[in-house]
């Protein structure tokens, strides 16, 4: 991983439930565990995760953050756009680490290869590649 301080980059934080114990999804689609700080229950307050350089934090939702939680909300305001080097291999990571499928892959007219899932706990990914204007 590069150093992340040393460089201007993106780290979303996407609110899981409280009373989670478990983020097993985001180690299913590769995601490394860089810290998790748990409640004195053994619930997740925050982690930590890298997926391939990419850094992102899990947070269980808090009263002033209810309103950012997805499975409460019943929407969502952004979605996470990864971009990897195989779309359909991090597609099917995906599905079968438990996310639905919203957009299968496919190719664009404006060079990309997209496809769209959304994760066990409401959050959108777009998994993306950059081929080329057709």
């Amino acid at each position: 991983m590069s150093n992340p301080s040393a460089s201007t980059h993106f780290a979303p934080q996407l609110y899981i439930p409280k009373g989670q114990t478990d983020i097993q999804f985001y180690i299913n689609l590769g995601a490394i565990e860089i810290f998790c700080f748990r409640n004195d229950d053994g619930t997740i307050h925050v982690a930590e995760l890298e997926l391939d350089g990419a850094i992102f934090h899990v947070h269980e939702t808090m009263s002033s953050t209810a309103i950012m939680d997805p499975s409460k909300l019943g929407a969502v305001t952004s979605i996470i756009g990864l971009f990897v080097p195989d779309v359909d291999a991090m597609m099917q990571k995906g599905i079968a680490a438990g996310a639905v499928e919203i957009d299968p892959a496919q190719d664009y007219d404006y060079g990309y290869r997209q496809g769209m899932f959304r994760d066990p706990y409401g959050h959108y990914w777009q998994i993306q590649k950059k081929i080329g204007l057709k």
